[in-house]
């Protein structure tokens, strides 16, 4: 009975189609407005359960999203607006109603056009109708007589019939003047159905303009918002994962995450706007130029993540890892195989890397590495989380081959990888920084620009003490709870009840009790990170006691062999 009430209360399968407005899903993003539409036709299909390309409004995001993501735009409007108040979406939406509009308006005026010229065929065919009535008539009486008369004095004595069409020659292939006339209105309506579509789908100036200027969140979505999809898609739209996991597989774009426009556009292909009228309404950031082509070196834990994200939102990527091994995945996802970092960075216009310390940072660029295949107008973007002297270090030798540089560590995890909502500082070449939006937009959430090389390293490993000091005290917390008798999880809760609520808390408090220390940040990193923060006040002659406590406790923790586990298994370090 219960599966029988719960299978009846399932929604009907709703049928969507090319060409249908309708609100996407994509990860953790928001549901973003947007229209179906032909994909690129070098952009596959992703594998497994059906997905429909989307085009986000307001944005510069597209993704493939999973059937079961999306829904009709008109039947979920309500809904959807008043669980999002965010200015990004209220602007996407807007675009939507705008759109909506003006196609209205052009169906309306060509429809009246239509009528109009039929009103003006039915007058004309009634005044013909009457005169020739009237003629008939005079016919009758003998009055076409005289008339005949007159124009035999002309031309010779011709019937009043053959007179006509002699007069008015009849050329070849045309039908007569009536026939004509009468197929005025046909002509018109299919002229209308051929071009209105197409007129009726471009987006107002107006409506996207805002978005542009907007700070560069990735919304989208924003697909930012999310608030994916600016200096993220744009969009897309919030990568646009716009295609769910799978999507992973394309993020909606996600929504928030969308970002500013970018030089970098997500396919390297243009959208054949012949059948795709919506291509209007996303102008490519630079018509008729060639996409940038981005290599990316590094799949770990965060890398993964974004290099999954950057394929579902469009991007072409060459990627490259130490243990080739971890590539396969990617290549089945549409990624393009480097042999070495020389042949990413020769074959790309941007290369991302995104390596485990210094040591590692350094490596890529040595024998078959980055300095191989840099040259003029090459641009290399380093994620890594080091020290400031080493991505100094790497800046100016990049530079000095005649290549551009940034550096952008990022802040987050696996899972906020995974879902395209990392945090990423950076730092260095502020117009390549500008050239990366797209980028940014499908692997975060937000972005910052911190000035010159090297304080974005400082931000991030400052980030990077707190969060390890907290979790050391979490532990420690939770230890001090478990042996004066407390409950560890009425500790948690009340913690979540608190001012330090937050999603970092829970999970790392959950995986304690769970003893589920399956790695989401490593222990070995954490402390590594510390232990440069330590450094970094050591250079300037500041004190960082806590974190210098906080990094024993790792250390002994790295010393029980935890290093290749999560952050929070630093708890084991206090109850061994």
């Amino acid at each position: 009975m219960a599966a029988a009430a719960g299978a009846a209360a399932a929604p009907a399968p709703v049928n969507l189609r090319l060409g249908d407005l309708v609100w996407g899903k994509l990860g953790r993003y928001p549901p973003w407005p947007g229209k179906i539409v032909n994909p690129p036709k070098d952009l596959k299909k992703p594998r497994g359960k059906k997905c429909f390309f989307v085009k986000f409004f307001g944005t510069e995001d597209h993704a493939w999203i999973k059937v079961e993501q999306l829904k009709p735009y008109h039947a979920h409007k309500e809904d959807m607006i008043k669980i999002n108040k965010g200015k990004r979406f209220q602007q996407a939406v807007d675009a939507v109603e705008e759109f909506l509009k003006k196609a209205k308006g052009k169906d309306q005026a060509s429809h009246n056009s239509t009528e109009e010229k039929n009103r003006q065929n039915s007058s004309e065919e009634r005044g013909k109708s009457a005169g020739e009535e009237k003629r008939k008539a005079g016919l009758s009486e003998g009055k076409p007589k005289k008339r005949v008369s007159s124009v035999s004095s002309e031309r010779g004595s011709k019937s009043p019939l053959k007179r006509t069409y002699e007069q008015s020659p009849r050329k070849r292939g045309r039908p007569p003047k009536d026939e004509k006339d009468l197929t005025i209105p046909e002509s018109s309506t299919v002229k209308r159905m051929m071009t209105g579509t197409v007129a009726g789908f471009k987006w107002p100036p107006s409506v996207s303009e805002p978005v542009k200027e907007g700070d560069p969140h990735f919304h989208h979505f924003l697909l930012s918002q999310t608030e994916k999809p600016a200096v993220c898609y744009q969009a897309i739209s919030k990568k646009l994962k716009v295609c769910e996991e799978e999507t992973g597989s394309t993020s909606i774009q996600a929504a928030d995450s969308t970002a500013i426009n970018g030089s970098i556009t997500p396919t390297d292909k243009k959208l054949d706007k012949e059948f795709d009228p919506l291509a209007e309404a996303f102008p490519d950031p630079q018509p008729g130029v060639a996409t940038n082509r981005i290599g990316f070196l590094g799949l770990g834990l965060m890398g993964s993540g974004i290099v999954s994200n950057l394929l579902k939102m469009g991007h072409t990527v060459t990627v490259w890892n130490r243990t080739a091994e971890k590539c396969d995945l990617f290549i089945q996802e549409g990624a393009r195989l480097g042999r070495t970092p020389a042949e990413v960075v020769s074959t790309c216009d941007i290369t991302f890397a995104c390596v485990s310390d210094p040591k590692a940072a350094k490596d890529v660029l040595g024998p078959s590495g980055v300095l191989q295949g840099i040259r003029p107008g090459k641009c290399y973007v380093d994620m890594s989380t080091v020290d400031a002297d080493t991505v100094t270090e790497l800046a100016q030798v990049i530079v000095s081959r005649g290549g551009r540089f940034l550096e952008a560590p990022v802040s987050g995890n696996q899972q906020l990888s995974n879902d395209g909502m990392l945090v990423i500082l950076a730092a260095g070449d502020r117009g390549l920084y500008e050239d990366c939006s797209s980028c940014f937009q499908a692997m975060g959430k937000t972005s910052f620009f911190l000035g010159e090389v090297g304080n974005a390293a400082k931000m991030m490993l400052i980030v990077n003490m707190v969060q390890g000091s907290f979790m050391a005290t979490i532990a420690e917390g939770l230890t001090l709870a478990q042996v004066t008798g407390q409950s560890q999880q009425t500790l948690l809760d009340i913690l979540n009840q608190g001012q330090l609520a937050s999603i970092f808390l829970d999970q790392k408090c959950q995986n304690i009790l769970q003893g589920n220390f399956k790695p989401d940040f490593y222990l070995k990193y954490i402390q590594k990170d510390l232990r440069l923060a330590i450094a970094l006040g050591d250079s300037v002659n500041h004190p960082t006691p806590m974190a210098a406590a906080a990094n024993e406790v790792y250390k002994r923790a790295k010393a029980l062999d935890q290093s290749d586990n999560d952050m929070s298994a630093v708890y084991r370090a206090y109850i061994h």
